[in-house]
C-alpha cells in the first residue's frame, strides 16, 4: 500500500489543473492558492501565461436619481459556455477623465493637467504631480512599466514633444525624448522596458541609475515600415513580436501580420512568423491599451495561432487564424466580422488581468 502523500506534495499536473479550473475571474483564490505552500506557489507562477485576458468593455449608461453611471462589464471568455451571464460589473465613476491608456490591469485617466491610475478591480487609484504641460489636449498615450506596487514602477506619457516619467512615489516628472520625437507604445520583455513610436523605430528605455531613451539599431524591414497602418509590440514568451494589419479595418478577407524580433543580429532583424504555434494574442481595439499574450489557449477552450479581437458588428470578441482571412470567431459561419481601431477620450473594448496576477505574470 503506498504511503499517502500530504498537500503539498499533490502532482504538478494536478495541481495546474486546478488553477485552470478557478479562472482569472477568482483572483482572491488564486492568491489563496498561491500562498498555501511553496509548491502550490511554483505551480501557480507556472500556470499564469495559460490564463485568458478578461474582456473590459463598457456597458450601456443607466442613472439613478439623474445621476449617469457608466459601469463597466467583464467577461471571462474561458467561462461563456458554463453560465447564462458569464459578465461582472465594475462600478467606476470615470466620466470627467479622459483615456490615455491600460496596462497591468489599470486605466490610465486625464483631466486637464491632471492624471490618475486607476485599479480597474481593486479601485485603488493613485494620483501623481500636475502634469508640466502647457495645454491638457498635449497629453495623448499612457502605460506602466509595472504595477504600482511593483518595485521601481514607472508611469510614461506621450505628451507631444517630450515623453514624461514618474516613479511611482516621487514627487516629480522627468522630461525625456528621442531625436525624432516621442514613443508611441510601452512594453516590458524580459525585465527591460521596449518602446516604438509612430515610425516603427524601436527603443530600449532606461530608468536607472537615470531616465534615457536608447534606439534599437534595426535592418529596414520595409513591409514593416511601409505596409502596416496598424502595429502593436507584444511580448510573448521568448519572443518580442510586431502584430499588424494594412488598412483601417479589419473586414473580411484582411489578415494579421506578425513578425519576430531578433536580437541575436546587429542590427536587430524583423523575422516574419507565419505560425504562432502554441500561443495566442489578444488585441484591444484602442492601441492605446496594453497587448497580450496567452499559452497554450486549449486548455480553457481557445484557439492556439490565433489574434482575439472585438467585434463590434456582433459586440463580442472573435478569435482570427494567422494567416487566414477574416472568418469568424471558429465557432459558427460569420461573415458580417468588423473590427476597428479607436482612439479616443473614452474606454473602447479592451483585454486586461487583474493587477494582483500581473505581478506575476
Amino acid at each position: 500500500m503506498s504511503e499517502i502523500q500530504g498537500w503539498a506534495d499533490l502532482p504538478e499536473c494536478l495541481l495546474h489543473s486546478i488553477v485552470a479550473r478557478l479562472g482569472l475571474g477568482s483572483a482572491p483564490d488564486l492568491l489563496a492558492f498561491a500562498a498555501t505552500c511553496h509548491s502550490w506557489g511554483a505551480a501557480f507562477s507556472g500556470s499564469l501565461a495559460t490564463f485568458p485576458p478578461l474582456l473590459l468593455q463598457q456597458a450601456v449608461p443607466c442613472s439613478n436619481n439623474l445621476v449617469p453611471r457608466h459601469p463597466y462589464l467583464v467577461t471571462d471568455i474561458a467561462k461563456v459556455n458554463l453560465g447564462p451571464n458569464p459578465c461582472s460589473e465594475i462600478p467606476l465613476q470615470l466620466d470627467l477623465f479622459s483615456f490615455m491608456g491600460a496596462s497591468y490591469g489599470h486605466l490610465i485617466l486625464s483631466h486637464r493637467k491632471s492624471c490618475i491610475v486607476v485599479d480597474l478591480f481593486r479601485g485603488i487609484s493613485v494620483a501623481p504631480p500636475p502634469l508640466p504641460v502647457n495645454k491638457p489636449t498635449e497629453i495623448s498615450y499612457g502605460a506602466l512599466t509595472a504595477p504600482l506596487t511593483s518595485r521601481n514602477s514607472h508611469l510614461i506619457v506621450d505628451a507631444a514633444l517630450h515623453n514624461l516619467f514618474w516613479r511611482v512615489g516621487s514627487n516629480s516628472w522627468v522630461k525625456c525624448s528621442t531625436r525624432y520625437g516621442t514613443i508611441k507604445q510601452i512594453v516590458v520583455f524580459k525585465g527591460r522596458v521596449f518602446g516604438m513610436d509612430s515610425d516603427r523605430r524601436i527603443f530600449k528605455v532606461h530608468l536607472a541609475p537615470e531616465i534615457s531613451i536608447q534606439e534599437l539599431p534595426l535592418m529596414e524591414c520595409s513591409m514593416i515600415s511601409r505596409k502596416l497602418s496598424n502595429a502593436w509590440l507584444v511580448p510573448c514568451g521568448d519572443m518580442l513580436l510586431l502584430v499588424g494589419f494594412r488598412g483601417p479595418l479589419v473586414v473580411s478577407g484582411v489578415t494579421f501580420e506578425v513578425f519576430h524580433l531578433d536580437l541575436s543580429f546587429e542590427p536587430a532583424l524583423w523575422m516574419k512568423v507565419d505560425k504562432l504555434e502554441n500561443w495566442a494574442i489578444f488585441i484591444s481595439t484602442d492601441k492605446r491599451s496594453q497587448p497580450l499574450s496567452c499559452k497554450n489557449p486549449e486548455i480553457w477552450g481557445g484557439r492556439s495561432n490565433c489574434i482575439y479581437c472585438y467585434n463590434h458588428d456582433a459586440k463580442r470578441w472573435t478569435a482570427l487564424e494567422l494567416g487566414k482571412p477574416l472568418q469568424g470567431d471558429g465557432t459558427e459561419s460569420n461573415s458580417n466580422v468588423f473590427i476597428y481601431m479607436g482612439c479616443d477620450s473614452r474606454v473602447q473594448p479592451m483585454w486586461v488581468v487583474p493587477s494582483i496576477l500581473s505581478l506575476r505574470r
